[in-house]
């Protein structure tokens, strides 16, 4: 019903994607877009809006909120009241308002490395300073070092915590245990968490998102005290792939916490949206659910395609296992080079475009990122080019 193999061209469309590159060659499958066309009803509903021909300041309606109270009530069971929700351009400006709410200049902020890169700026950005809770990777894939994160967090500089749930780009979907031990922990030693939980969507089965605000009646007596001491930002961008479209929601209870951060957001100047964010959250999250279901499937048959690749072809290289998000996190250590020499070549030998490791912090030595949402065929040629150039080092 949906054609995921569809070539779509992006270049001339100033397309950050395809358009950072002069040389028409390169295959980029780096920055975290897709290269599929959105849900026809998101579609639908942005051809609706165009047709009135009017685009002034928007009123958020309360379709919008009912929207996405409902998405992760059905979706993920839960339960947001409206009044926590903040609306903002982006999870990016969300983060780094919520980072200039809650701490001052100097304190210390927990990040879980190797970690989305815009993380380190957002907190540097805000005068403060990172603390690495650093995980371990074993066995293709990444765990927790918990005795480093409770060391870490009894500092009383450490006054915030931010987690990546899904995790990008380790590929992690933190489970309900993990995440009750990182929720403990924050709560016992008096350090917020804000969570990011942009990839929320893209979670392949057995696997299940657990909402991190969600854990707060697991916390019993201390429910109340939990869920004031937690914020989640999150949006339909990555999902649904209209980042370009800047919408996004800070998720707080705390009716103080929520204040503050309603100023830092006006402060910075993203308290602002536009109409066709509105209207494409509305959609998405009210008549995209098919589409978002064929989606992973495909993404998961591209992710399969890709380690079955590696097995034959480069075996000698790691797959870290994906169990959410579109990200694939590749151990290249074995060719010797640094992340950047490894990107830099692949970009000027084989004219593909991928994120080296070291963007996610010095933890990501090594590795690089593949972004997998891309037609088969796109995705095979990238392969093939990476191919060809690891056996030139034989």
């Amino acid at each position: 019903m949906f054609n995921f193999n569809e070539l779509i061209p992006r270049r001339g469309t100033n397309s950050y994607k395809w358009d950072g590159a002069a040389d028409e060659r390169v295959l980029p499958l780096w920055v975290a877009d897709m290269d599929f066309r959105t849900a026809p009803e998101i579609v639908s509903a942005l051809r609706d809006r165009v047709e009135h021909g009017i685009f002034g300041y928007t009123r958020v309606p309360d379709a919008y909120y009912e929207a996405v109270t409902s998405w992760f009530r059905r979706r993920h069971g839960w339960m947001i009241d409206r009044g926590w929700i903040i609306y903002t351009s982006g999870v990016v400006p969300a983060l780094s308002a919520t980072i200039k709410a809650l701490t001052g200049p100097g304190e210390r902020v927990l990040v879980q490395t190797p970690v989305y890169n815009c993380f380190f700026s957002s907190i540097r950005n805000n005068g403060c300073i990172v603390e690495e809770n650093r995980l371990v990777y074993e066995d293709s894939t990444y765990t927790i070092d918990f005795d480093d994160l409770e060391r870490k967090a009894s500092d009383p500089q450490v006054t915030l915590m931010m987690l990546c749930n899904p995790h990008n780009p380790a590929g992690r979907v933190w489970t309900r245990e993990e995440l009750m031990r990182i929720g403990d922990i924050c709560l016992r030693n008096g350090v917020r968490v804000v969570a990011d939980e942009i990839h929320c969507e893209l979670v392949f089965p057995p696997h299940r998102y657990v909402p991190f605000a969600s854990l707060a009646d697991s916390f019993g007596s201390r429910s109340a005290e939990f869920l004031a001491n937690t914020v989640i930002c999150v949006s339909p961008s990555k999902a649904f792939n209209i980042a370009g479209l800047q919408i996004a929601n800070i998720v707080a209870a705390d009716p103080d916490v929520r204040r503050r951060i309603d100023r830092a957001i006006n402060d910075n100047e993203v308290c602002d949206v536009n109409p066709f964010g509105v209207e494409a959250l509305i959609a998405a999250y009210n008549k995209g659910e098919e589409w978002l279901d064929a989606l992973l499937e495909y993404l998961h048959a591209n992710y399969c395609f890709l380690t079955e690749f590696f097995a034959a072809r480069m075996p000698q290289f790691t797959v870290t296992r994906l169990e959410g998000t579109y990200l694939v996190w590749v151990d290249c250590r074995r060719l010797g080079f640094t992340s950047e020499e490894l990107c830099r070549r692949l970009l000027e030998e084989q004219n593909l475009w991928l994120n080296e490791g070291t963007m996610y912090g010095a933890a990501g030595e090594g590795f690089v990122r593949i972004n997998i949402a891309c037609p088969r065929s796109r995705l095979e040629e990238a392969l093939e080019r990476l191919n060809r150039f690891v056996a030139q080092m034989d």
